[in-house]
């Protein structure tokens, strides 16, 4: 295995090397068009016969492989020769996240939904060894993104979540709560919990039993509320500016508001923890120092090549190139022309 850390160099030595090469032609082509205007080119090779024509070229060979050897030294060339074998200790970690269009309510700023984001956000950037898995779930659940430790993948697919990723609208918990049980590997011996987060309101399963049945398989069931009691109206979005607010049937405007009694109940059928959610805090954190008291368990081990720098070979290269380049005279040596190995006496 091997890679360059500063690829940058190499495009410069796309650009480096021809162009070195044109200037030197062109002032060739000028040293010649000099040397004609002062006459016949025979007479003038008579008068300056220790000008040579190879050296030149043979210096700016060398000056040639010299910068390429520079810039490929500046580019560090690495080798992955060493292979380390790192255990991990952790548990599993599903979070569940309601999309349902009552996520949408703006009582906790900027709406429930986005500030439920931005705190899954900030739990990715503090966790270190533990999987991480997200459930999407309004009338249906749908993974999102399966059990991980690539949180950089998490942060993507966080990004993407919306009201709209769920074609059936509804907040069917106990559904989620099942997919996540279906989603642990339980064979790995890792402690596992759930964390739901939702408003709670319009369930449309039994998620107490979910919660239950996941407790005595040793999963523990959080659940985080967001939005109030006095609740807030649904707003309308057409192309990304608020058109409105969703009505009844007999126009009045839809209300949605926290059930904290059902996220309460599911989280002590779960032998977990209920927070509600605040502009100040959002409530992972919480959750999390639970979860921090949970026998953490190896799950399994990650090799990770370690590359070697190489770039000292090419600059000690550049070097004696260099050197090389500068020992070559531009002139004929004059003692070199009077030694004949061939002459007879």
């Amino acid at each position: 295995m091997y890679r360059f850390e500063h690829t940058i160099f190499l495009w410069a030595l796309v650009v480096v090397i021809p162009f070195l090469l044109l200037v030197f032609l062109l002032v060739l082509n000028w040293k010649k068009k000099k040397i004609k205007q002062f006459g016949n080119k025979e007479i003038i090779s008579l008068l300056m016969p220790n000008v040579s024509k190879s050296l030149p070229i043979v210096k700016f060979i060398f000056y040639a492989l010299a910068m390429t050897s520079l810039l490929l030294g500046l580019a560090n060339l690495q080798l992955g020769t060493k292979v380390e074998e790192v255990k991990r200790e952790g548990v599993d970690l599903m979070i569940a996240l309601d999309v349902s269009n009552s996520m949408l309510a703006e009582d906790l700023s900027p709406n429930r939904l986005e500030r439920a984001k931005r705190a899954i956000y900030q739990l990715i950037e503090n966790l270190h060894n533990d999987r991480l898995g997200i459930i999407v779930f309004a009338g249906q659940s749908y993974v999102q993104l399966p059990i991980t430790t690539d949180y950089s993948s998490a942060k993507l697919f966080l990004e993407t979540i919306g009201t709209d990723i769920v074609p059936t609208q509804g907040t069917a918990i106990g559904s989620a709560i099942d997919l996540a049980m279906e989603s642990f590997d339980f064979e790995n011996g890792t402690s596992k919990s759930i964390i739901v987060i939702t408003d709670g309101e319009n369930h449309e399963d039994d998620a107490t039993a979910a919660a239950k049945n996941a407790a005595e398989k040793d999963v523990s069931v959080h659940t985080i509320g967001m939005g109030s009691a006095q609740g807030a109206p649904i707003p309308i979005y057409k192309n990304g500016t608020q058109v409105g607010f969703r009505t009844d049937n007999t126009g009045n405007s839809v209300v949605t508001k926290l059930d904290e009694n059902m996220l309460k109940e599911i989280a002590a059928a779960g032998n977990g923890s209920y927070v509600r959610a605040t502009n100040a805090n959002a409530g992972l954190k919480i959750i999390m120092d639970e979860i921090g008291k949970m026998q953490k368990k190896e799950f399994g081990s990650k090799s990770i090549k370690d590359y070697e720098d190489r770039f000292q070979i090419f600059l000690i290269a550049a070097l004696i190139l260099i050197i090389i380049e500068y020992l070559i005279p531009n002139r004929k040596s004059s003692k070199l022309d009077k030694i004949n190995l061939f002459e007879t006496k």
